[in-house]
């Protein structure tokens, strides 16, 4: 597939929170940052140009969090991109702190969480965020305080929507007695499927389901691994084969790879034209499924 043809279009749209509506292969921000998501980028114009081109091949989901960096994601994409495309949608999260290269710890309070909300509308340069996810919840901290402080904000009209990251059905259900939940960010990918229930929620009850970590990892994201074969017969990466199988997986999903790199941006956007009979994915997941 030539650069030319490439477009996220081809993966279809998906509406958030009943007015949201996006192409289905968006973009996750973290890797535009330095090493274990600490600190500037190792090449900044590269990070740039990935934002740009993003903006280019038909993405107009963006995910990002004030921890990565932090706070140098957000920055660099207010930016490259500010003033944003009319149909651009810029997610964001609060809920994590950094002490490190790779170290992470929730803080839930309200009064932090309050503030984690205000420096991200100053970063990304807007009024209102699309849509604001609790990064985690923390279990030191009542849910209903965090979402209490979130559904403030929202009713202030600084949030537009609300949605959660790494949750399980009945915590979704504890939330939403507090704020509407419109969308759940949970690690899945083929190779790793222990969040299917809370996929298969969200497909019930009309929630977008946001893939971190979305491409097989192990054995299966090997070139000589059980999808090798499967991808080299369609003349695509197994990275590729895994991004294509989210979208075909469920109309709820929306794919968010992320990466530094403008190449490795076009090879994981043409996964949205990636196509594959009914019996041929059921192939792909047996063979994923036997190395789970």
């Amino acid at each position: 597939m030539s650069t030319a043809t490439i477009n996220a279009k081809a993966s279809g749209t998906l509406t958030i929170g009943g007015d949201l509506t996006v192409n289905r292969l968006g973009f996750g921000a973290m890797r535009i940052t330095g090493e274990g998501i600490w600190g500037e980028p190792k090449d900044p114009a590269e990070a740039r140009n990935v934002l740009r081109r993003a903006i280019e091949l038909g993405v107009n989901f963006i995910d990002t969090a004030d921890s990565y960096g932090p706070e140098v994601s957000e920055r660099l994409i207010a930016e490259t991109l500010h003033p944003y495309p009319n149909d651009l949608v810029i997610a964001t999260k609060g809920g994590l702190t950094r002490q490190g290269p790779n170290a992470w710890i929730p803080v839930g309070r309200a009064e932090y969480l309050k503030q984690c909300v205000e420096m991200s509308l100053r970063r990304l340069r807007v009024e209102r965020i699309d849509l604001y996810q609790l990064h985690r919840i923390d279990p030191k901290v009542p849910v209903e305080e965090s979402l209490g402080a979130l559904k403030e904000l929202q009713d202030a009209g600084k949030i537009h929507h609300i949605g959660l990251s790494e949750v399980n059905p009945k915590e979704i259900e504890q939330a939403n007695k507090v704020a509407r939940i419109v969308s759940v960010q949970n690690r899945y990918n083929i190779s790793d499927r222990e969040h299917e229930e809370t996929l298969n929620y969200c497909d019930r009850h009309g929630l977008a389901f946001i893939p971190w970590f979305p491409v097989a990892a192990g054995k299966l994201a090997q070139p000589d691994g059980p999808l090798g074969e499967t991808a080299k017969r369609h003349g695509v990466s197994v990275a590729q084969l895994s991004i294509a199988w989210l979208l075909h997986r469920s109309k709820a999903i929306l794919p968010i790879p992320g990466t530094s790199s403008v190449a490795h941006l076009e090879q994981n956007v043409a996964s949205a034209g990636i196509e594959l009979s009914d019996s041929e994915w059921r192939e792909v997941e047996a063979k994923a499924k036997g190395q789970r």
